[in-house]
């Protein structure tokens, strides 16, 4: 059976993958080894948060179906980071998985271009120097053009709880092993890294009362710019702590942890410990928040969260009936840590094909990452790409100043990575430009241009700009001298100078509700764009500055830093960004600012610093 595009794999990555290459109008496959199972959230039930509701709200942009399914799914809905600025809010939504699984199913099966094959596939080979032959268990053949992977955590899957090892690709599926031998056979650099998950509870073994209820945000605010609202019912979730006595029994059984007796020897995710990692790397903190969760809204399941453990079943129950609430709690699964091959993602292009074979694209898990929304973004990169190679036009490639998604890729494919990668807010450089509620305006042009938007998506789309721009001028037409704002409540400097209420909306502590007592008529602008307008006005001279900086960094981004520099010796930089600078020792600007954590300005310090300080002959540029 023919194709042009062939997605193996149906988790987060898979889906954003199939549904973007037949979205662009070319014949695709998804191959998974069970159809019930596309869409299945295996971990936390949750999608968002910091950094990675970004890539939610990116993959939306682009006319994915992340954002969707959630809004379809999602319990209960929370803008992370409240308190701070709208750069680092994060959307972050509690799912109910069946829901989310059919829906994904649902949009799938709706999807034109696309079929669905259930078959456990166990080899592919390059043929003609053209072809990709993908062979399923059954021994029945499919070729493609190009071929899409996201294998997930299923490659050598391996489970481990206590001192048992069960292989699988996750709780009751069996491993992807022949494929995997079969990446191996093709000389990828390949790595092993690890992953876990928490027990399980029973809801009605939880003693609620003694819990402290988590409430969502009322209205709910949809990921998705197709979503008017959230019609699905809402729910709570709620807190408790580990204490001293938790601590104590995980510290008396570490032996048995396969973490810390050597039965495992790949690294995990830093970001998302164990509750045994937590315990010995925090060991001054003696609580840890945990929040149990709803895995639905008809489930008796809840989870966890923050208790991710891999200790044999009997510690896991001592350490769970430690804390309040969870006293006589019943585990209907116990927590496991599993192992999995990856591939190293610096073997891969920008547009994640592989550098040494054609047509072959490495999405999700698969590349060293963790979490559904990474494996999104990256999925639909992939498929976008894969179809766009078959149509000869050019791969879609994001920046880091354009995208998280940009952050992401240019991460891993430059860099590489030794523990399963996380997207963080602290990740992306232009954190003040790559806001979650403006990454249709700074993508969906980009999708359009290529093919990969519905007319739904375009027509919405091109609404929603006209009304921010109408919205723009109209704060724009009203203005008032500084004794017309004193006259309001308002301080500014006595300096003669007329200020808009787009410039008004900068100061601190005047929002829209008091744009709109000082000129009525601004109550116009509908309320759903009020939020995005206010953070433009927040941060539109530290943009305008920033984005100097960007041409300046691209200009110069191949100015050479010399291999023997000590950057302790710039003055203007802060000593975090002089630790990671005198360690990795970049080649260049470029190679720098790829560096997690380093900022434009810093790099505008060193460059001048280079270009000034340093003597001629170390400041030739590449």
């Amino acid at each position: 059976m023919d194709f042009q595009v062939i997605v193996i794999g149906g988790g987060q990555a898979g889906i954003e993958a199939a549904a973007a290459a037949a979205r662009m109008g070319v014949q695709t496959a998804l191959v998974t080894q069970d159809i019930k199972k596309i869409g299945e959230i295996s971990c936390n039930p949750a999608i968002g948060g910091l950094g990675k509701g970004h890539l939610t709200r990116e993959v939306d942009a682009l006319d994915g179906l992340q954002a969707r399914i959630i809004d379809a799914a999602g319990i209960q809905f929370r803008i992370l980071n409240q308190s701070k600025g709208p750069a680092v809010q994060g959307p972050r939504a509690q799912a109910d998985r069946k829901i989310y699984k059919k829906t994904a199913q649902d949009l799938l099966k709706a999807q034109e271009n696309l079929t669905l094959i259930e078959e456990s596939v166990s080899d592919i080979n390059f043929v003609n120097d053209t072809d990709w032959i993908v062979t399923g268990e059954t021994g029945f053949n499919y070729k493609c053009r190009a071929l899409v992977i996201t294998t997930g955590t299923y490659l050598n899957g391996l489970i481990h709880l206590g001192e048992k090892k069960i292989p699988a690709g996750r709780w009751g599926e069996k491993p992807s092993v022949s494929l995997a031998k079969r990446l191996h056979q093709m000389n990828l650099r390949m790595g092993r890294l690890k992953t876990g998950t928490p027990a399980r509870l029973h809801k009605e073994s939880i003693n609620w009362s003694l819990l402290e209820e988590q409430k969502g945000d009322i209205p709910p605010t949809p990921f998705s710019w197709l979503t008017e609202r959230i019609q699905q019912e809402q729910v709570s979730c709620y807190i408790t702590h580990t204490n001293d006595k938790t601590h104590e029994i995980i510290q008396k059984n570490l032996h048995l942890s396969p973490i810390f007796s050597g039965q495992i020897e790949s690294t995990g995710p830093r970001y998302c410990p164990s509750i045994e990692d937590k315990i010995v790397r925090f060991a001054h903190n003696k609580s840890h928040q945990i929040f149990l969760e709803p895995e639905g809204l008809d489930s008796d399941l809840i989870y966890p969260n923050g208790l991710s453990t891999s200790l044999p079943p009997s510690v896991q129950d001592d350490f769970l009936r430690s804390m309040k609430g969870l006293e006589n709690v019943d585990i209907v699964r116990y927590g496991y840590a599993i192992e999995y091959d990856f591939v190293d993602p610096r073997q891969l292009r920008p547009s994640l094909e592989c550098q040494h074979y054609e047509g072959l694209f490495l999405a999700g898990q698969i590349n060293g990452t963790t979490g559904y929304e990474e494996a999104a973004a990256q999925g639909l990169i992939a498929g976008a790409n894969a179809a766009a190679k078959l149509k000869k036009i050019a791969p879609l490639i994001l920046s880091r100043d354009e995208a998280y998604t940009g952050v992401l890729i240019d991460d891993l494919v430059h860099l590489g990575t030794k523990e399963p990668y996380r997207m963080f807010t602290s990740r992306a450089e232009y954190r003040l430009r790559l806001r979650a509620d403006n990454a249709d305006l700074r993508l969906t042009d980009k999708a359009i241009a290529i093919g990969l938007v519905s007319e739904e998506r375009a027509e919405k789309f091109f609404e929603r700009k006209e009304k921010l721009a109408i919205g723009r001028k109209r704060l724009r037409e009203f203005s008032g001298s500084p004794q017309f704002f004193e006259k309001q409540g308002i301080k500014v400097n006595k300096d003669g100078v007329s200020r808009t209420a787009a410039d008004m909306l900068a100061f601190p502590h005047v929002n829209f509700d008091k744009i709109i007592e000082i000129w009525p008529d601004l109550d116009t602008i509908e309320p759903r764009y009020r939020g995005e307008l206010a953070a433009e006005a927040l941060y539109a001279n530290y943009l305008a500055r920033q984005d100097k900086e960007i041409e300046m960094l691209k200009k110069d981004s191949r100015w050479q830093l010399p291999k023997d520099l000590d950057y302790s010796l710039i003055a203007g930089i802060s000593t975090e960004v002089i630790d990671k600078l005198n360690k990795a020792k970049p080649e260049n600007i470029a190679a720098a600012a790829r560096i997690s954590g380093i900022t434009p300005a810093a790099l505008l310090v060193v460059l001048n610093y280079i270009k000034h300080k340093a003597p001629l002959h170390e400041r030739q540029k590449s």
